[in-house]
């Protein structure tokens, strides 16, 4: 999954929520520095990949995109279905997305100092172009696809892939709404039982 499920899933635990969002700028075990929660919001993050990875219905979607997009494929999937969460949001919380998103953006800049060097990097692009409010947009979705072609050297090609989104926009959507629902109950069992450890 992407950043705003990444934070979803952190079920408006702070603490969780910074290492839900940093882990994938945190190499292996090397994470013993910082808050034990923070920790286990890396180890939340975690667990949410390794089930999505091996879940069948993300794999019919990746499957879907194979052929044009090799083993980018998941990651292209990631970024839909980001789309789709963001897009439906008044499904899944009371809080409206532009008040969720920045009050993520006030958690990150209260928190700058733990931050990986990546993260912090990363930030102010991510802040003063609302990368995640715009993930609800298909031009939001457009820019991010056209984003990780250039960091791939165009090789990827993934900015071509909006097109594929377009094209088979329900069948990706019912796929997103179907998983996530399962994803949701898999993630709060997983969080209750890393936040009851001590």
């Amino acid at each position: 999954m992407n950043f705003l499920a990444h934070i979803y899933l952190s079920f408006n635990d702070k603490d969780i929520t910074i290492g839900n969002f940093i882990a994938d700028s945190i190499r292996a075990n090397k994470f013993d520095h910082l808050p034990i929660k923070v920790q286990k919001g890396i180890k939340l993050h975690r667990h949410i990949d390794t089930y999505t990875d091996s879940h069948a219905i993300p794999k019919i979607s990746s499957k879907r995109l194979h052929a044009n997009y090799s083993h980018y494929s998941r990651v292209i999937v990631d970024i839909y279905y980001d789309h789709f969460l963001a897009k439906n949001w008044s499904k899944y919380s009371d809080v409206p997305l532009d008040v969720f998103v920045d009050n993520f953006y006030d958690l990150l800049e209260d928190n700058y100092e733990i931050l990986p060097i990546g993260v912090k990097k990363m930030m102010p692009y991510m802040i003063s172009d609302n990368w995640i409010f715009n993930y609800s947009k298909m031009d939001g979705i457009a820019r991010v696809l056209n984003g990780m072609n250039r960091r791939t050297n165009n090789k990827s090609k993934m900015n071509f892939a909006i097109l594929d989104l377009e094209e088979h926009y329900d069948a990706f959507e019912a796929e997103f709404t179907e998983f996530f629902e399962e994803l949701i109950t898999f993630s709060k069992q997983k969080y209750t039982s890393l936040t009851n450890k001590k």
